[in-house]
């Protein structure tokens, strides 16, 4: 295909993806009071709980509306993701040959997949212990009768969740991306195995950054993410290609 017809079916295909986003969004908009108040259900159980009135506050005239803004944005990209991933490989297809789509299709279908075990994992595992450990701190009677009590943020509160559910949802990847790598040859599960101990560290130090500073989420976030590795190890040695010597000497 010349490149002409190569930037004319680009345009096509980004310009299906933009309609599918801007589609999304709208709806998305629609119902973001419904969306924002599931993704602060975790915090409001946890409230609850404890005896309260589940609340959250916001302190400029702007904040819950760009706050909505942002709640769309964030379910839009869910909604548009399979389209999007469609045009990419309606894009990507005809230059492959029939063995490589056969390779490449299961890693894109995986990858959604993965992405929201992450994303339900951070919402069903990690939410509730994690906002049961921020609101211990409150105290209902201090010193001098001072009383410490959360006053959350709309606007604070969806960056940390959506923060939180992109940290896994991405670290959930981990095995699609190691696996193809090894499906190409890059990597292999003996190289996997060798730097198994930095990459239990390298575990540690990214739920570190991509979390906030306490033990529940990293620990939360970690825990997975050397799980994960091992699946990686396991899936390397399934897909990896053998070698030819290889197969000589096991005849030999």
């Amino acid at each position: 295909m010349p490149l002409l017809e190569h930037l004319v079916e680009l345009r096509r295909r980004l310009l299906w993806s933009t309609v599918t986003f801007a589609l999304c969004f709208l709806l998305c908009y629609h119902f973001s009071a419904r969306i924002y108040l599931f993704l602060a259900r975790p915090l409001g159980e946890v409230m609850r709980q404890q005896g309260e009135q589940p609340h959250l506050i916001y302190t400029a005239l702007y904040e819950a509306f760009f706050t909505y803004i942002k709640v769309a944005i964030f379910g839009a990209a869910f909604l548009s993701f399979p389209m999007v991933a469609v045009q990419v490989w309606m894009f990507v297809a005809p230059g492959l040959y029939r063995s490589e789509k056969r390779a490449f299709l299961p890693f894109l279908v995986a990858t959604p997949v993965m992405f929201v075990l992450g994303a339900a994992l951070a919402y069903y595992f990690v939410f509730p212990f994690a906002w049961k450990f921020f609101l211990s701190f409150q105290t209902a009677d201090g010193q001098d009768g001072l009383q410490i009590q959360l006053q959350a943020k709309v606007s604070e509160y969806l960056a940390l969740v959506m923060k939180l559910i992109m940290a896994f949802g991405i670290a959930f990847e981990l095995p699609v991306v190691l696996t193809l790598l090894a499906k190409v040859g890059i990597v292999t599960s003996a190289s996997l195995k060798r730097v198994r101990r930095y990459a239990y560290v390298g575990a540690f130090v990214a739920a570190a950054i991509l979390t906030p500073p306490d033990v529940i989420t990293q620990t939360g976030l970690a825990v997975p993410l050397i799980g994960l590795y091992e699946i990686s190890i396991f899936c390397a040695r399934l897909v990896e290609p053998r070698r030819l010597d290889d197969d000589e000497a096991e005849q030999n």
